[in-house]
């Protein structure tokens, strides 16, 4: 078994500038940057730049002792023990130190203060490893050369371990399992990496989602925000996009695009989904209609407890909310309201008919903004049905939606302090 000696750890900070000598103590230059390849876990040091504007580098292999004087070669510099920067080789210096990377575990952007590396033997070789960058303030100031005022500050490093290779020498870091972690992120600590990024580093991050993640995301960034990244977005990308959306949601964005864009996307959207968000759009802003959502569950008064249960164990996983199931006749028209609870305790052959509330609070596609936010005060919903003048239902209002929409300073309304309701994605389904 190959032992491993560590030969010395230092900091990227604490060896820039640092003069290197030849065999003969003649001074070459200075150590400018770091040529670093990923051929396994860690990323090796593969060369050392020695001067500003020169293309090559002195080879690893050179350097035969690294210490507090500096670094010194086994040889005089010679073209035979110097090297081009490779396509698989990076600089620390130009292309990682003050890149960001994803904070998984603490759901957020943070920037590369400071590199930790580390000087190995094993065999006959050595090797000079990055181990670790650091995030934290006290990377910063060591770079600024005042680590010794926050000497009682833990460093925070992540492990080179976690990250993978960058696609272009230019992108930002990424965590090695941002792809599966990322998407098990809560769509909210997605939206505040999204906003921290630039309009070109969203692109990249997106695209690390899968469609649903994005949407549920997207969903909670503000509209400006939404529809910036739509429209800079591949179309077809977009739609699929667009498509995993509340149509309500979908509709707020393409309302907001170039009239050419717009139409583009709703093109390329399924055609059952782009009606309903057409419908939306079509309606004056200030009205129920322009408000609500076309995703609600529907039953009709002769299905039994039993049967409404197991409907909803397939349809509640892509249902906006299953608090309140609404009960219509063959036209639709909305009949009663069922609550989940009134649903669970009921007889499993009772009909829906027999125990459903048939005094249903509603308002018009076409009542106002203010009449919503009465009815849903007033009567403390999570959400309210909305029918057109035959009582035919349209769709629904959510809670989430009035607070977003009506109630910017949510402080106002105590009541609704606590129900936020998350958004899914899906249709609306009549049983």
């Amino acid at each position: 078994m190959i032992q491993v000696k560590v030969l010395g750890e230092f900091y990227f900070s604490q060896v820039m500038g640092k003069p290197i000598y030849d065999d003969q103590d003649r001074s070459i230059g200075r150590l400018r940057d770091m040529a670093v390849r990923w051929d396994g876990i860690s990323p090796r040091v593969t060369g050392i730049k020695y001067a500003k504007g020169v293309q090559d580098h002195i080879d690893i292999s050179q350097i035969d002792k690294w210490d507090e004087r500096g670094l010194k070669l086994k040889s005089k510099l010679e073209k035979g023990n110097m090297s081009h920067l490779q396509e698989d080789e990076i600089y620390v210096g130009k292309w990682l130190l003050d890149k960001q990377i994803i904070d998984l575990k603490g759901s957020k952007l943070v920037r590369v203060n400071d590199i930790k590396l580390s000087w190995v033997h094993h065999g006959q070789t050595s090797d000079i490893i990055l181990v670790a960058v650091d995030i934290g303030l006290r990377g910063l100031f060591r770079r600024l050369g005042m680590e010794f005022l926050i000497q009682n500050l833990d460093n925070q490093f992540v492990g080179w371990q976690y990250i993978t290779p960058i696609e272009t020498r230019t992108a930002n870091l990424r965590l090695s399992q941002e792809q599966s972690r990322l998407n098990q992120l809560h769509p909210a600590d997605i939206a505040d990496i999204m906003e921290d990024l630039d309009h070109q580093e969203r692109t990249g991050f997106i695209d690390n989602l899968d469609n649903q993640t994005a949407a549920e995301a997207l969903v909670e960034v503000d509209l400006d925000t939404r529809v910036e990244i739509i429209e800079r977005m591949d179309s077809l990308r977009a739609s699929d996009i667009l498509e995993e959306m509340p149509p309500d949601e979908a509709a707020d964005i393409l309302g907001e695009l170039p009239l050419e864009k717009s139409s583009e996307l709703l093109d390329l959207m399924e055609p059952d989904e782009a009606q309903d968000v057409r419908e939306l759009m079509g309606y004056p802003e200030d009205t129920a209609g322009a408000l609500m959502t076309t995703e609600y569950i529907a039953f009709t008064a002769g299905m039994t407890a039993e049967e409404t249960i197991n409907r909803l164990r397939e349809l509640a996983p892509s249902a906006e909310t299953i608090y309140y199931l609404y009960v219509v006749d063959e036209q639709e028209v909305l009949q009663g309201v069922v609550s989940l609870r009134d649903l669970i305790i009921a007889q499993p052959h009772a009909a829906l008919g027999g125990f459903m509330s048939t005094r249903v609070i509603y308002v018009n596609h076409y009542d106002d903004h203010k009449r919503v936010l009465d009815v849903v005060n007033k009567y403390n919903l999570l959400a309210v049905p909305v029918v057109d003048d035959q009582g035919v239902i349209m769709g629904i209002i959510t809670i989430d939606d009035v607070l977003e929409t009506l109630v910017p300073d949510r402080g106002s309304l105590e009541t609704f302090s606590n129900i936020m309701l998350p958004k899914r994605s899906g249709r609306n389904w009549r049983e």
